[in-house]
């Protein structure tokens, strides 16, 4: 599926290689057929170079990527691809590599959760050049019985996910364009349990936004409201 951005001013089973076929889909996605796949820029291997703009794709750790991209904005445009889960399909593998069941989460996934992210590296909305675009996408988990996987999965481990469609993108070319995720009541003063609340969110998603914005600039302290911080637009 083809879609423009949004702007804000935004089969095989690979066992243990989690992450891997969706960042590579997405990859030959934003490349299309004509634009170029891992180039080599300034020392580094970049996902696709669209006209004028690096594109990395990065499915998780935006952290592990920070330097590289820093290095980058220095002498060119980078925009920064996340995908998000609007919609997802478990799929449970068995040994031989056969399916043995599928079925649809019931949790819709949010533009919002770009922020668990972002936490980590809220300096880059500042640095010029930098873009961020978050792609909500329909797509596969491959779960596997390995015994290694998480307690809340019953230890079934996830060895892929593969993307099925893009249904939205969302960009945000500089940090004021993030102010739209709050909602327009809240422009004058919140608290983050105020912010869960009216968007819908979890206390700790929300906590993971107001900090990020904070860093960003965009928001400032503004007093108490009972025991609870205060906040309000710069």
């Amino acid at each position: 599926m083809s879609l423009g951005p949004r702007i804000y001013s935004c089969m095989g089973v690979a066992m243990g290689v989690t992450e891997q076929s969706l960042h590579n889909q997405l990859k030959d996605y934003y490349a299309g057929e004509v634009d170029q796949v891992e180039a080599t820029v300034e020392g580094y291997i970049v996902d696709v170079v669209k006209g004028g703009v690096l594109i990395e794709v990065q499915t998780g750790n935006f952290g592990s990527i920070r330097q590289k991209l820093l290095d980058l904005l220095r002498s060119h445009r980078v925009r920064l691809v996340h995908p998000v889960p609007l919609n997802k399909w478990i799929i449970r593998v068995g040994p031989g590599g056969e399916q043995v069941s599928r079925r649809r989460s019931p949790k819709r996934g949010r533009v919002e959760e770009v922020f668990d992210e972002m936490v980590y590296t809220p300096e880059l909305a500042s640095v010029p050049g930098f873009e961020l675009e978050v792609a909500m996408v329909d797509a596969e988990e491959l779960w596997i019985d390995d015994g290694k996987g998480s307690w809340r999965r019953r230890r079934w481990s996830i060895a892929d996910r593969r993307l099925l469609s893009v249904q939205e993108r969302h960009l945000f070319t500089c940090p004021a364009d993030y102010l739209r995720l709050l909602p327009g009541q809240l422009h004058g003063g919140f608290t983050a349990r105020e912010l869960a609340q009216e968007s819908r969110l979890s206390s700790g998603l929300s906590q993971k936004m107001v900090y990020t914005m904070r860093k960003m600039g965009l928001l400032e302290a503004a007093g108490k409201r009972g025991r609870s911080n205060l906040y309000r637009v710069t």
